[in-house]
């Protein structure tokens, strides 16, 4: 819980609007709007999102499954109903004028807004919260950026001179999936409830919170499952998901190749992290929050061959996987594209199963990731939050 302060209630009485387009900005988007009220209370918070910042208050203006879209075949058909979005949100905060529209994440979805409202009035005050990475890929992105926000709460030290080179202000808040830390407990409870031995080895599986994620990657890591059953005895597993595609997940894991629990709400999947011996995942957020809970991990990746082509000429990094962006080596195993391999990934996997040293090297590569994310300092999305209504504050 993010303590209030003695500037809490200082800068009351003002009016925020919060727009994400995906399951990983409504977690930034709660944790936000947990710090805005710890400082200013009576702050009135409208805008765009999901589950979680409903939670905390949110009536949101329309679901995440309209915009939570990727790769160009999911995105090409969805355009219509995206821009609709795009223009509803762009109305509201023109209408309602809050002092501040933040956009979190999704640059796709939420920097279309940004730039449809700065068009229409350049007065009205945009923020961005999760910058692109535009050190990675698209470093023209920022030209563009600097027009259309006022402000970028940066997540990474790094990024702040990086932006400043192409005119934007921006402020180093930290990571809020640090201050997920706390909540990567209650492993054993969670075997103990789904039946799951204490010696069982426990794998968690993590395909994705986007549908093209599940059709591009799961099958993948089904054959991955497969391969790893004949070699791993007992081996169970654990797949934590999200309400806008549990019903696509249910339907791609019949029959899966070892007993398998599919689990809903972020206490199970913290729990799951906890209890889980090592993991197969997805690239995002969730790699980020694997490293808090100590979890071995291998990570795998793959898109349409259209939207990688084009993805591979602009990309400057050499890792997806933020644990090996900062660190800068490969600490995680990652396995993007045609690399993809169900034997490669399975043969990964076994080792940090078998190897206590493998799984110990990891670890403390974990460790050292999380001291540079910012764990153990001021809640992120607090220091986000007091630099927000800062802003707001001078105007």
């Amino acid at each position: 819980m993010i303590p209030a302060t003695a500037s809490a209630g200082a800068q009351s009485n003002k009016r925020v609007m919060l727009v994400c387009g995906e399951p990983s900005g409504d977690q930034l988007g709660a944790q936000l709007m947990r710090g805005l009220k710890a400082l200013a209370p009576d702050v009135a918070i409208s805008g765009v999102g999901g589950p979680a910042m409903a939670r905390e208050g949110l009536v949101s203006l329309f679901p995440l499954d309209d915009t939570a879209v990727m790769g160009l075949r999911e995105v090409v058909p969805a355009i219509p109903r995206i821009l609709k979005r795009v223009k509803q949100a762009t109305d509201f905060a023109l209408k309602t004028r809050p002092d501040a529209v933040v956009l979190i994440d999704s640059p796709d979805f939420t920097h279309r807004i940004a730039h449809a409202i700065k068009t229409r009035d350049p007065s009205l005050k945009t923020v961005n919260y999760v910058a692109p990475q535009v050190w990675a890929s698209r470093s023209y992105r920022t030209k563009q950026m600097a027009h259309d926000f006022d402000l970028v709460l940066a997540l990474f030290p790094f990024e702040v001179p990086f932006l400043k080179k192409y005119g934007l202000r921006a402020e180093f808040v930290g990571h809020p999936v640090t201050e997920r830390a706390a909540r990567m407990t209650g492993g054993g409870a969670l075997r103990a409830r789904l039946e799951i031995g204490p010696e069982a080895p426990l794998l968690a599986l993590l395909p994705g919170s986007r549908s093209n994620e599940i059709r591009f990657i799961l099958p993948v890591f089904r054959e991955v499952l497969a391969m790893l059953a004949a070699r791993i005895p007992g081996l169970v597993t654990v797949l934590p998901t999200v309400p806008h595609v549990a019903q696509k997940v249910q339907a791609a894991t019949a029959g899966w190749p070892t007993p398998l629990h599919i689990l809903h709400g972020e206490d199970d999947k913290f729990a799951a992290f906890n209890a889980a011996d090592v993991a197969l995942a997805a690239s995002g957020t969730v790699t980020a929050e694997l490293a808090l809970a100590r979890t071995p991990m291998v990570v795998g990746y793959r898109v349409g061959g259209l939207t990688y082509a084009l993805s591979s000429l602009i990309m400057n990094v050499k890792y997806i996987t933020l644990v090996n962006v900062l660190l800068e080596r490969e600490a995680v195993p990652e396995f993007l594209q045609s690399r993809l391999k169900p034997p490669t990934l399975a043969g990964a996997l076994e080792k940090l199963l078998r190897d206590p040293m493998a799984r110990t090297e990891q670890q403390a590569a974990l460790a050292e990731f999380d001291r540079l994310l910012g764990e153990g300092t001021e809640a992120p999305s607090l220091r986000a939050a007091r630099a927000l209504l800062d802003f707001v504050a001078k105007g």
